[in-house]
């Protein structure tokens, strides 16, 4: 096991989705304690119970609802050193003009409202002695496209999110980046897309390195970044 966090403790938001898992299981290979927060019954926690707590049927928009989970964690931890925040969906196919509300609440709703909620739940245990903040925005949120006005929107709000976070905290310890994944390689992707490349596609994996780097001591002087991650797309 590579010892590069070695006792730090992370909370990651998402924990059984795609990405949630990669940083997860990088987490545990870099020699880190990991809090698992998660909407699913039982986010996976694999062969590391002793250094991991694992807490599913959580609503993740609602930072009242993982407080609880994060007390347990200092509890049992003695501290928080970061949060990673991977929760998001996509949806496009629709023009704006055809597309009701509920649509655009479901994509704010994942993606932003839930990136906000874990910042909010998280940062008063971050603020006594500093950390880390790392959350997943996207390639689609930099630029809007056909029929993806409402995911780009909330992904835009993401990043935008970001960088001011990081002018609140930079004074405080906290450094807050974020990553900008193109499509990454997953299951539900190969299934939608039969017909692409998935080879030019990003691993989860590979994102959630440079997630691990902008967790590490290699990137305290790294805040207010949004780190593209686009493979070969």
């Amino acid at each position: 096991m590579t010892q590069d966090l070695p006792n730090r403790v992370f909370v990651v938001t998402g924990a059984s989705g795609n990405l949630g898992r990669a940083v997860a299981n990088a987490l545990a290979k870099a020699g880190a304690i990991r809090i698992l927060l998660d909407r699913s019954p039982t986010p996976d926690h694999g062969a590391d119970a002793d250094r991991t707590l694992a807490v599913g049927g959580l609503d993740l928009t609602d930072p009242d609802a993982m407080r609880p989970a994060l007390d347990q964690a200092v509890q049992r931890f003695g501290r928080i050193d970061g949060l990673v925040a991977t929760v998001g969906a996509y949806a496009d196919g629709t023009p704006v003009h055809e597309q009701g509300w509920a649509d655009w609440s479901r994509m704010i709703a994942a993606n932003l409202q839930t990136t906000v909620a874990a910042c909010q739940a998280v940062i008063p245990y971050l603020l006594a002695h500093g950390g880390r903040i790392v959350t997943v925005g996207a390639r689609g949120g930099v630029a809007g496209s056909a029929g993806a006005a409402a995911y780009a929107a909330a992904k835009a709000g993401v990043m935008r999110l970001t960088e001011s976070l990081s002018e609140e905290l930079k004074d405080k310890g906290v450094t807050v980046n974020g990553v900008l994944p193109s499509i990454m390689d997953t299951p539900q992707n190969r299934v939608a897309m039969p017909r692409a490349d998935a080879s030019r596609w990003v691993a989860p994996e590979d994102v959630a390195t440079v997630i691990l780097f902008l967790l590490s001591d290699a990137a305290r002087s790294v805040t207010g970044a949004l780190i593209p991650v686009y493979g070969r797309t």
